[in-house]
């Protein structure tokens, strides 16, 4: 039977491969505070945290929604980036409530369970989600899962799904993290392995097109098998790896980004240095779907098909 399903953040990345999986089965609804691409599917130009929201869910009978929309980029503006990413959501969530909603998708991240020193190797599920405050998206993605937290209880009719997911990586990834690889010399931190856990984002379009359309319930770390510290990255992409002290990569953060020469703060060191490592078992027997890549595979994946960030001189 065709669902009637809202994905918003459907401009984006993901997004995008997501209507694409789900439009010849089901009837999708866009929604993205950019201009639509394409017409070929209903859209809606709105911003997530405008009350007209509930009205969209209204007019076109929607059963299923997947909550994309988020900050993926903090700016200089702490308090709006909040506003539309918790504020934002708790709309999105409230709209679902008053139109009989069935089922919630919502893409999360590993950072709501923060970057800590005493973190364990491999974090599961039944870890706490502590966040970071010094590091708005990772504190963003911590409040919005206490928030859904709430909200099970409280209102046990609306399904949900949480996920999880490490760095997603695809032929065409093009963010922050990305721009980590582009750069001549791979910047480490000393005494730190930074292990990253990749996804691939075909696995997550097909995590999540399967959630909706079987309507599966839980909390989910999306990662392929196995990780990836910064010397096997360097090594993959023939750069050499410059391990710095933290305090000294914080200080050259500091000035780089008041100059505008880098997009990362001192805050992010963290990011660096105590990378939450996702155990994906949940995902391959609670949830039922193993990745069709290793976090070793994306990234080769990625590279093969991002040549430029490869030296090979």
């Amino acid at each position: 039977m065709a669902l009637n399903i809202l994905i918003t953040g459907s401009e984006g990345y993901i997004g995008q491969r997501l209507i694409s999986a789900l439009a010849s089965n089901h009837n999708t609804v866009g929604v993205d505070i950019r201009p639509s691409s394409k017409q070929a599917y209903p859209y809606h130009e709105l911003d997530i945290r405008d009350p007209h929201l509930s009205d969209i869910i209204a007019q076109h009978n929607i059963t299923h929604v997947v909550h994309l929309a988020s900050v993926m980029q903090a700016s200089d503006d702490r308090v709006k980036d909040y506003d539309i990413d918790v504020n934002g959501t708790a709309n999105v969530l409230a709209s679902c409530i008053n139109n009989q909603v069935k089922h919630i998708t919502v893409s999360s991240s590993g950072a709501a369970y923060g970057y800590h020193a005493d973190n364990p190797d491999w974090l599961n599920e039944q870890e706490p989600l502590r966040g970071n405050d010094h590091f708005a998206y990772s504190q963003h993605k911590r409040l919005i899962e206490e928030m859904l937290a709430e909200f099970r209880v409280a209102h046990p009719a609306l399904k949900q799904l949480v996920l999880r997911p490490g760095t997603i990586l695809g032929k065409h990834t093009n963010n922050q993290i990305t721009h980590l690889f582009t750069k001549s010399k791979i910047l480490g931190i000393k005494g730190s392995p930074s292990p990253f856990v990749f996804i691939w984002d075909e696995d997550v379009v097909n995590i999540i097109t399967n959630g909706v359309t079987e309507s599966l319930t839980g909390q989910f770390n999306l990662a392929g098998d196995g990780a990836m510290p910064m010397s096997e990255i360097a090594q993959v992409l023939n750069k050499p790896l410059v391990q710095l002290p933290a305090t000294v990569v914080a200080a050259l953060l500091r000035v780089g980004h008041a100059l505008r020469l880098t997009q990362y703060s001192a805050e992010q060191v963290d990011f660096l240095r105590y990378r939450p490592v996702l155990d994906n078992n949940a995902l391959k027997t609670g949830f039922g779907y193993v990745p069709k890549k290793t976090s070793r595979e994306v990234f080769d994946y990625y590279v093969a098909h991002n040549p430029h960030v490869r030296n090979d001189e």
